[in-house]
């Protein structure tokens, strides 16, 4: 029998089973601010009222989460109604047919490496690991496949998503130390990265070379 916790990521990721509703969860996912309907609608290419049914039912997946504000920033008597706004859920959500406990592995292997002192060479191969994934692609589309959701914020490349999230919450400086080093390899001499956190995303952001 599937556990509580299973039984709402089949139901979560079920619910990413409409290619429309798959498209309103990336822009949402990937905009670094909460999302409205009528920008959704607009960003998605259909209409406000189908994308508010889908918004909705990504709601009630658990996928987004809702608040309210007026996009105007005024207040008082004819202000207007506040909008309906929309952003990700802070979490993840995951399911292996069968089981497996690859989470178990990976905090087993985190703690053996911080008990045993070897950040330096964990770093050292995250780094070279990163250099062997480099392309020469475009980096910002490198990112968003390995899941990081980058937006640019002025001149920094911001990453909204931490995928090694579950990790990093409980080894914070082993996880994020080897994520620069991976990222550093990553991106190449045309970038610097620097520990810099994203509110509630990636505790790393990435600067373009200007001598490059």
């Amino acid at each position: 029998m599937a556990s509580e916790d299973e039984g709402d990521s089949y139901a979560a990721l079920g619910a990413l089973g409409d290619p429309v509703r798959r498209r309103l969860y990336r822009l949402v996912a990937a905009a670094p601010e909460e999302v409205g309907r009528d920008a959704a609608a607009e960003a998605a290419g259909i209409s406000r009222s189908l994308a508010a049914f889908h918004l909705d039912k990504l709601v009630e997946a658990g996928l987004l989460v809702v608040s309210y504000r007026r996009l105007s920033g005024r207040t008082g008597p004819g202000a207007g109604r506040p909008a309906k706004l929309y952003r990700r859920v802070e979490g993840e959500f995951a399911v292996s047919v069968p089981p497996r406990s690859y989470d178990t592995a990976g905090r087993l292997l985190a703690e053996t490496v911080e008990r045993a002192g070897l950040e330096r060479e964990l770093q050292a191969a995250a780094k070279a690991e990163g250099v062997a994934a480099a392309t020469g692609a475009d980096l910002e589309e490198v990112l968003r496949e390995r899941g990081y959701a980058p937006f640019w914020d002025g001149e920094v490349l911001r990453l909204r998503n931490c995928p090694f999230h579950a990790l990093a919450q409980e080894f914070p400086g082993l996880v994020c130390g080897m994520n620069l080093a991976l990222l550093d390899g990553l991106a190449g001499e045309e970038w610097t990265p620097a520990m810099e956190t994203c509110a509630g995303g990636c505790c790393v952001a990435l600067s373009k070379n200007k001598n490059r």
